[in-house]
């Protein structure tokens, strides 16, 4: 069962009941912690988000999921470049919050803008920190093959992912359980927790603890250059990769001059030793069984470039991978 910790050094003042809060955050990931302050009736002065991007194929300019849910609630809404920018530092000086909270905002913050408010800035970090501190927390959990990971609210100050842990919870990671799919389920619970913590350090129930950066590792951004499968590597290895990168940038292989992304794996078999690595063994029951250096894998699901992603059975009617195929070459 996930597991709440709360720490034991004395914070120095209690946060209001209802404080003043500026939001920071652009995603998604953010915008179901923003969701649940709204519906809780929380104090939100202004949302902080990136400015509108192009997206997709098209290039089309789109506001971030943060800022159309801070739309839809007629909320004071800012899209810095820099939010080191002086202009933007003044605004927030004249809002005078008691608080700003950070979720996946994609910006450092400096020392200026963390010291501003009456109890500082907070973060949700998508792990149980020191462990992964960095961009990529979700990923790489799945592609080390770990059991558990989690939600951390810190003190920000101006290190990366390195100051005092005010809140956490711990959370099993799900056999199979792709990137996508954590991550949706963390963005899931982040609204309730951070309310939870809202409460407890509203009540004085909270409490810091300086992080132990001997036990700190690195959560590197994830690079496209790591995309590509070595069939060499042990099943366990390989699929953790793809779950890894599911949705995006998606890992893939080659067969012939097509190459094709692989999704939805997992390890069949860790002990089976065959003579080629990447050899498919069959596909039946909606599964594309592949040989790897030690062990074989399972796919559910494949997407040809340009294409839509599709489940395995469906992929294989219009793309044949014959039994016995050498993916890789």
């Amino acid at each position: 069962m996930p597991r709440i910790n709360n720490m034991s050094l004395n914070i120095k003042a209690q946060l209001p009941e209802r404080p003043g809060i500026i939001f920071m955050g652009t995603p998604d990931f953010a915008a179901s912690s923003l969701k649940s302050l709204i519906e809780a009736g929380h104090n939100i002065r202004a949302v902080v988000t990136q400015p509108d991007r192009p997206k997709g194929r098209g290039r089309n300019i789109t506001a971030s999921p943060v800022k159309e849910l801070a739309l839809k609630h007629d909320i004071m809404i800012f899209q810095p470049e820099k939010v080191s920018d002086r202009d933007f530092t003044a605004h927030i000086k004249e809002i005078a919050p008691d608080l700003i909270i950070v979720v996946a905002f994609g910006q450092i913050l400096k020392k200026a803008l963390l010291e501003m408010p009456g109890w500082g800035v907070i973060n949700i970090h998508a792990s149980l920190l020191p462990r992964y501190r960095g961009a990529a927390p979700i990923q790489r959990v799945i592609l080390n093959n770990e059991s558990s990971t989690g939600l951390t609210i810190m003190r920000m100050d101006e290190g990366l992912d390195t100051g005092p842990i005010l809140y956490q919870k711990e959370v099993p990671i799900l056999r199979d359980e792709t990137a996508g799919h954590l991550y949706d389920r963390l963005a899931a619970m982040s609204g309730d927790f951070l309310l939870d913590f809202l409460r407890k350090m509203a009540g004085d129930q909270i409490g810091e603890k300086i992080q132990d950066s001997s036990l700190a590792t690195y959560a590197a951004k994830i690079d496209k250059d790591m995309s590509r499968i070595d069939w060499n590597l042990a099943a366990t290895e390989i699929s953790a990769l793809i779950r890894a990168l599911d949705p995006a940038p998606g890992a893939y292989t080659m067969t012939g001059d097509d190459n094709i992304k692989l999704f939805s794996s997992g390890v069949l078999d860790e002990t089976f030793s065959g003579t080629t690595p990447g050899k498919v063994l069959s596909a039946s029951e909606g599964i594309l069984r592949i040989e790897t250096g030690r062990g074989i894998i399972g796919v559910k699901e494949l997407q040809y470039p340009g294409k839509k992603r599709l489940r395995t059975k469906e992929f294989l009617m219009g793309f044949h991978l014959h039994e016995g195929t050498i993916l890789g070459k």
